[in-house]
């Protein structure tokens, strides 16, 4: 019997990188999971990868129409919820004094108000025992240059987590963040393409490791699968940072 036999999971920002692994280790365990993303060929993709027990719904997290739609199919079809990982999330990178406010919308309309009202959403449908998950970051505990934004947006998220936890006291629901460092999903890689030096970053993130390496989305879907599982049973309002120590030593 798998850990997450027979339990219910929605996943946001699951067509591709971290959160399409998750999904992959959560159905293999036994979860049927409701899996979003902007893009519907990259969902249709991601359909194929998983290959059983998924249902994609086509949405943007910062939305709220589309967050209806995703809720409402989930009460139609299984009427709960045990696992809500809040993953989808984006990042721009632009230095002070150039920021621009369609950044700043974009990033915290995604990760911030995408996250609250997902998770605000999805609540009334969450079982007692179930584990509400977000995803931070490395950047939200560290300053990192010309991303501060994106970093900001992460902050954010790990502050949620902790007052969201006192908000959920005697539901037993546990809601717990999970910060991964560099890791090498298509958003991260495709990004670093676009600068032209790409593999001189990544040589560079491989240095600052202690383990001396970047993570793979499998790495990370192996740490989400302990947070969505009963082995994470005492921890809510916690941040778990999946980052090989990068942002630790």
């Amino acid at each position: 019997m798998g850990r997450l036999e027979g339990k219910i999971a929605v996943i946001t920002g699951a067509n591709s990188g971290i959160g399409l692994a998750s999904a992959k280790r959560f159905v293999a365990e036994g979860a049927h999971v409701y899996i979003t993303g902007r893009r519907p060929q990259e969902l249709n993709k991601a359909i194929q990868a998983i290959g059983a027990s998924v249902t994609a719904i086509q949405g943007d997290v910062s939305n709220l129409d589309d967050l209806d739609r995703l809720f409402a199919k989930v009460r139609s079809d299984h009427g709960h919820i045990d696992i809500l990982f809040a993953n989808a999330g984006l990042g721009a990178q632009e230095s002070l004094g150039k920021i621009t406010v369609s950044a700043f919308d974009l990033v915290f309309g995604v990760n911030v108000k995408g996250t609250i009202f997902t998770v605000q959403k999805g609540l009334p449908l969450m079982r007692n025992g179930g584990s509400i998950i977000l995803t931070g970051s490395t950047t939200g505990s560290m300053g990192t240059a010309a991303f501060s934004i994106y970093s900001a947006s992460k902050a954010a998220i790990r502050n949620l987590a902790r007052s969201w936890a006192l908000d959920l006291k005697g539901t037993g629901i546990r809601v717990n963040v999970l910060s991964p460092g560099a890791t090498a999903t298509p958003g991260l890689l495709d990004g670093l393409a676009r600068t032209g030096q790409k593999d001189a970053i990544i040589a560079g993130l491989i240095e600052q490791s202690p383990l001396g390496r970047i993570a793979d989305p499998d790495d990370i879907a192996d740490v989400a699968l302990f947070l969505a599982s009963d082995d994470s049973r005492s921890m809510t309002g916690s941040e778990i940072f999946a980052d090989g120590g990068m942002a630790q030593v």
